[in-house]
């Protein structure tokens, strides 16, 4: 396979605060933002429920050096747009601690929809997270493949938690945006499907009898999209260093691509019930990489570190194929070094002081972002 020779392709959406550089609170300026970004970020740039929070989305890109190319490119704009308001912009899960009632809802009908319906529990979701999508070669493989994912989303979740605080509290967990998420109706690990038809038959079930009006308000930490061909993992929590994401991006691209050669090959990865894999789902919450994980195959108690090396040895020829080398390399570095959240929590530990968290994560989040070229442009 070569690198640009398949199906298999990436793109990132990425949830962003904006951040006011002398409070270090959440600021409400989307609007603004748009206003300006709507000529420079085009169609990459759309607003979300609360109007502190801003994403940008790539374009489709067939390796991990282009979706570095476009994460890099899109953060450099959006910071630039941020600077001519004298704002900065941050990436992680959770803020340390601005206050959800302090936020502006987004005058848009499908924001207004959803805080009708879901009430608090819409207005309080001021979290943060990363959505890659993976192209799949048809939607019938699609099924099989997020279904079998779903085992190691705790893994990718264990590399990703980067939301301790909330609230300006430690709350204890490595990642708590998904505590926030989860009141949501339909999130979490979702349950395996026999087939397309049936996972088609339960989306048209729910908008037919008014559960939803369509089916993107589908927000399981896995899903086949409703409408692009893709898989779309939603598990993770925004990242601050853009080495992180793509990283992340890399190591889900070779799960698809490893679990749909099994399958071409009539090799099918053991599938486990919902019920495991969210026992596992809480460890990496509450603990990161630094808990241990329930190994159903030996029914044992094993230190994550050990099973994300048993993962990356298990997709090591695509990662090889796929010529994502300075991705896994960085996830090793990611094993041995520590999370976002564990980055995060050293500095608090250092400082006691929420701002000077925040300022960590804006420094991280602009880490190798082309300023001057973003200026240019």
């Amino acid at each position: 396979m070569s690198r640009r020779d398949h199906v298999f392709t990436l793109g990132i959406e990425e949830e962003f605060q904006i951040i006011d550089p002398e409070t270090r609170e959440l600021r409400s300026h989307i609007q603004e933002i748009l206003a300006d970004g709507k000529v420079l970020l085009k169609e990459h740039v759309k607003s979300e429920m609360h109007q502190s929070v801003v994403e940008l989305g790539t374009e489709i890109c067939s390796d991990v050096r282009c979706v570095r190319q476009e994460v890099l490119q899109l953060r450099s704009e959006l910071a630039m747009l941020a600077a001519h308001d004298g704002l900065k912009i941050a990436s992680a899960g959770t803020h340390p601690f601005s206050h959800w009632m302090d936020q502006l809802i987004t005058v848009d009908e499908r924001y207004t929809t959803i805080v009708k319906d879901m009430q608090q529990i819409a207005r309080a979701n001021l979290i943060f997270g990363l959505h890659v999508h993976v192209g799949i070669p048809d939607r019938e493989a699609g099924i099989d493949i997020m279904n079998q994912a779903r085992y190691f989303l705790p893994h990718l979740y264990a590399l990703s938690v980067n939301s301790p605080f909330w609230l300006g509290q430690n709350t204890g967990l490595k990642a708590y945006r998904q505590m926030i998420f989860e009141r949501f109706p339909r999130t979490g690990i979702p349950d395996a499907f026999e087939s397309l038809s049936e996972y088609e038959d339960y989306l048209k079930l729910l908008v037919t009898t008014g559960c939803i009006d369509n089916a993107k308000k589908i927000w399981w930490d896995i899903r086949l999209h409703p409408f692009y061909d893709t898989i779309e993992f939603r598990i993770c929590d925004a990242q601050s260093r853009v080495e992180d994401t793509i990283a992340l991006a890399a190591i889900m691209q070779a799960i698809v691509v490893k679990l749909h050669r099994l399958r071409s090959e009539n090799v099918t990865f053991r599938m486990y019930p919902r019920r495991l894999i969210d026992e596992n789902r809480w460890r990496a919450s509450r603990y990161g990489l630094d808990g241990k994980m329930i190994d159903f195959g030996r029914n044992c108690e094993t230190d994550e570190r050990e099973l994300l090396h048993e993962m990356l040895e298990f997709i090591g020829p695509e990662i090889d194929e796929l010529g994502s080398q300075r991705e896994l390399a960085h996830i090793e570095r990611i094993i041995r070094e520590g999370t976002g959240a564990d980055r995060q929590l050293a500095v608090w530990e250092r400082t006691g002081d929420m701002k000077v968290v925040v300022d960590h994560i804006v420094d991280e989040t602009y880490e190798g972002l082309m300023l001057t070229h973003a200026k240019a442009a």
